[in-house]
């Protein structure tokens, strides 16, 4: 019997792409690595990296994109299971970040990725929409939390979750830049203090 030969869906092969580029830009820096390296570190050809994105910006885009829904789709799945802000922030703490995306698994990587998009004005726009994507949704969670305890905030959602977001890139950098002074769990202690103290105020 001849076997039958199953050959990647273009969903894989992205997939595959997205893993060999985050490898590539941690080792070489996104703006050393090229094209050549990122396909053979996927074991595909520079012709199969052409077949799914036109450019090299144009795969930091997708990443971006794909990071963005995937924390999207994470969270409210968390919020769904765990709808007051304890609980959400203990299965945050529990998560296995080992099954996230390339730019969930990788702080070095997410904020590199940041600045590599910052430092062109013409990519600024794209990078500020999956900003606004990802402040709307701790906005969400915010009003969500909020509304399931009962409570109103001192502070409006959108800034809260303005303010959550700076405080969870800060962390991140500030870990990378000095971990023996920033535990992992840093960011979600401070939301949790920042939580009780709110809590004290509206006591």
């Amino acid at each position: 019997m001849s076997r039958v030969r199953t050959r990647p869906t273009r969903d894989d092969t992205r997939e595959k792409l997205f893993e060999a580029a985050a490898l590539v830009f941690e080792e070489q820096g996104i703006g050393g690595a090229s094209i050549e390296a990122i396909a053979a570190a996927a074991g595909f050809t520079r012709g199969a990296f052409y077949s799914n994105f036109t450019s090299k910006d144009e795969l930091i885009f997708a990443l971006l994109e794909d990071h963005v829904e995937q924390s999207i789709r994470r969270n409210l799945d968390l919020l769904s299971k765990h709808r007051n802000l304890p609980d959400y922030l203990e299965a945050l703490r529990t998560m296995d970040r080992s099954k996230q995306d390339p730019l969930g698994r990788s702080p070095l990587l997410h904020m590199e990725m940041i600045l590599f998009v910052a430092r062109a004005e013409k990519r600024r726009p794209e990078l500020a929409k999956r900003l606004r994507a990802r402040r709307k949704l701790i906005t969400d969670i915010v009003e969500t939390t909020l509304k399931n305890s009962g409570r109103s905030g001192v502070l409006k959602p959108e800034w809260t979750g303005a303010i959550v977001l700076a405080l969870e890139d800060g962390f991140r950098l500030h870990r990378l830049i000095d971990p023996e002074t920033t535990p992992p769990d840093s960011f979600l202690r401070a939301i949790t203090d920042l939580q009780r103290a709110i809590g004290l105020a509206n006591a």
